[in-house]
């Protein structure tokens, strides 16, 4: 299938690891020039060379916190500079503290802001004129699986990602008729190397795969997601036949939403729930 991605500019936030760096890599492989951008510059020296291996236009690497403003300005100018244009804009990374609401005082509500919604806002603003210009444009905010269904011990992941989607669906709606549109992915757990930080935490022998084993019992497919699989709807959303697809939130959960509430196989939610039983 063509996704009309070849010689696209798209520009990649927390490009560098897990789901971001395998969206990138995936509009590589499609043709797309790709630049990402991440804080830490040994990822990023890494994730700029996995993205090449696929690559079959250009790829820009930049070192870049997108909390601050300034340089989240530079950058975006920088790269629309350089190629010439701008089409599709990808806001990956950040991750919230877990707990349930009550567990967080209200200025921890005002850092999670700060550090997850409020970037994912200015990356996109900033990055309009452009896409407008262009006449043709994506935005796709990868957030996570809280930004539609509840989770308890996931509660400030929810609120900011909430945020997002409702960003995202009034962006939409003001955008369209320039050609750009908007949309939220909302994976589930996915294997990147922050699960399995927390899988090993979590883990009473240091066994990941039994961990993610357990972590995927409650899903309709019986596993968690590998983020290529993340990537592979990311780029359906960024491409051209994905034109009449705006203001979505897209919940790529296999299956786990239409099983019923119970989350409690999930690492964050044991202080909630008490350990998962056995199913």
């Amino acid at each position: 299938m063509d996704l009309g991605l070849e010689n696209k500019v798209a520009l990649v936030a927390g490009g560098t690891s897990g789901i971001g760096l395998a969206i990138a890599r995936e509009l590589a492989a499609e043709g797309a020039h790709v630049a990402i951008g991440g804080r830490d510059p040994g990822r990023l020296a890494a994730a700029e060379t996995a993205v090449k291996e696929v690559a079959r236009g250009r790829v820009h690497a930049t070192s870049v916190d997108i909390t601050d403003s300034a340089a989240t300005r530079r950058w975006i100018d920088e790269v629309a500079a350089e190629f010439g244009a701008l089409h599709v804009v990808v806001i990956s990374g950040g991750t919230p503290p877990t707990g349930n609401a009550a567990s967080f005082e209200t200025s921890d509500y005002r850092t999670a802001v700060d550090a997850i919604l409020l970037p994912a806002v200015d990356v996109a603003l900033t990055a309009l004129p452009y896409l407008r210009t262009a006449r043709w444009g994506r935005v796709l905010f990868v957030a996570s699986e809280t930004a539609s269904v509840p989770i308890s011990g996931l509660a400030m992941s929810g609120v900011t990602r909430a945020a997002i989607v409702r960003f995202a669906q009034s962006l939409a709606a003001g955008v369209g008729r320039d050609g750009v549109t908007v949309n939220v992915l909302a994976p589930s757990a996915t294997r990147t190397p922050l699960l399995e930080h927390v899988a090993a935490q979590q883990s009473a022998d240091g066994s990941l795969e039994a961990q993610f084993d357990a972590m995927g019992t409650h899903t309709a497919v019986g596993r968690i997601a590998r983020p290529e699989e993340m990537a592979a709807v990311a780029a359906f959303l960024a491409s051209e036949r994905a034109s009449y697809l705006t203001g979505t939130v897209q919940l790529v959960d296999g299956g786990a939403s239409v099983l019923g509430p119970t989350s409690a196989h999930l690492p964050w939610e044991a202080d909630v729930h008490g350990p998962a039983e056995p199913e």
